[in-house]
């Protein structure tokens, strides 16, 4: 089965409200419902109540690791529950992981999940591996959300969740017109204890000095927005799990190279941080596929702890250097904090001479 999306039946969820059910899924790892995510899953409910939010977890997100990675179509069941329940108004994933291709035929298979995303477009933010799940929703019309995730954003184990995060997840409250997405005067490294006696420790914190880069172009290009985790795209060329690549085929996961005609593609590279060679192999195997040939431009998230920086830019131009795609460099998504959000789909316009980002439509309905 392939289900062709309709560019112009594009869905939008409503703006998120006071008083909303949101859902919490763990669509890929399990780790949400281990022991020692306890004081995590504590904070990130407090935080969704701060927003005046009332988190519903999905009976099957706090199974645990081995359970849920034994069990894809368990990890569906949730993700459909979500969808057809009306008291339901947002999606929350709890963490990224590496295989929820495997949710696939449980999805574009059930006849009542497809339905539901049609009936009841609602908001649905993640990142990571969950790419993958933002393509499946895409190729069924709806718009979803690459940005904060339960578990990396709103548990945030400082005191309060890092100001910029923060203020893309309200903007999931702010039905605007359109939105300019400027770069963050500060990073953050990654942490490496997140035990509870990392409890409101801050984060170390760097001043942004580079700002946004274009590496090539100038003038504005305006394309809808398409992309994610470059090594979850990556995963579904190169068989990176047992019949990922078939299952990516016969899906359509990542769509064929003529449908990435004149998008802006976005992609970061996740907290395993790879090395120049992998990063060089991994968009040579997105130009095999056609995809970088056929893009208007592409925005790349500033790697996290700023690993391989340089090395990364010069693998970006190398890369493209036959078709000359202009490249704007180090925007705040994906896996380096703090982080947007993306709305997949969407109209956005890339200025090259103000090196800006603005996206050109609403949000929501």
């Amino acid at each position: 089965m392939s289900v062709q999306f309709n560019a112009a039946g594009k869905m939008k969820p409503a703006a998120l409200g006071r008083g909303d059910q949101v859902a919490i899924v763990s669509l890929s790892a399990g780790t949400l419902g281990e022991a020692f995510a306890s004081h995590q899953r504590t904070r990130g409910v407090q935080r969704l109540r701060d927003f005046g939010l009332v988190p519903r977890f999905m009976p099957n997100s706090l199974l645990g690791i081995e359970k849920l990675a034994a069990h894809p179509e368990l990890r569906a069941a949730d993700l459909k529950a979500a969808f057809m329940d009306p008291t339901i108004k947002g999606i929350i994933c709890a963490i990224g992981g590496e295989d929820t291709f495997r949710l696939a035929p449980y999805l574009f298979e059930d006849p009542e999940f497809v339905a539901a995303v049609a009936a009841q477009p609602k908001l649905f933010t993640g990142f990571s591996d969950t790419s993958i799940n933002h393509l499946m929703l895409y190729q069924l019309g709806l718009q979803s959300f690459y940005g904060p995730n339960f578990l990396n954003d709103l548990a945030e184990l400082d005191y309060s969740m890092l100001p910029y995060t923060k203020a893309t997840f309200a903007h999931y409250f702010e039905p605007t017109p359109t939105t300019v997405i400027a770069s963050s005067p500060v990073w953050y490294e990654e942490r490496t204890d997140f035990s509870l006696a990392a409890l409101d420790t801050p984060r170390v914190t760097h001043q942004e000095t580079h700002g946004y880069e274009v590496l090539r172009g100038s003038g504005k290009v305006t394309g809808s927005l398409l992309g994610g985790c470059l090594e979850s795209l990556d995963d579904l060329l190169t068989d990176h799990l047992p019949g990922e690549k078939a299952t990516a085929e016969q899906y359509q996961l990542l769509l064929p190279a003529e449908q990435w005609r004149g998008k802006i593609l976005f992609i970061e590279t996740s907290e395993e941080r790879p090395d120049p060679a992998s990063y060089q192999a991994m968009l040579d195997h997105l130009k095999q596929h056609g995809l970088l040939n056929e893009v208007a431009a592409i925005i790349a998230g500033k790697p996290q702890n700023e690993r391989y920086y340089q090395e990364y830019k010069a693998s970006l131009l190398a890369a493209t250097v036959d078709t000359q795609t202009p490249i704007l460099f180090n925007l705040n998504f994906g896996h380096a904090y703090p982080r947007t959000s993306l709305p997949y789909g969407a109209q956005a316009t890339v200025d090259f001479d103000a090196k800006t980002l603005t996206i050109d439509e609403p949000y929501f309905a």
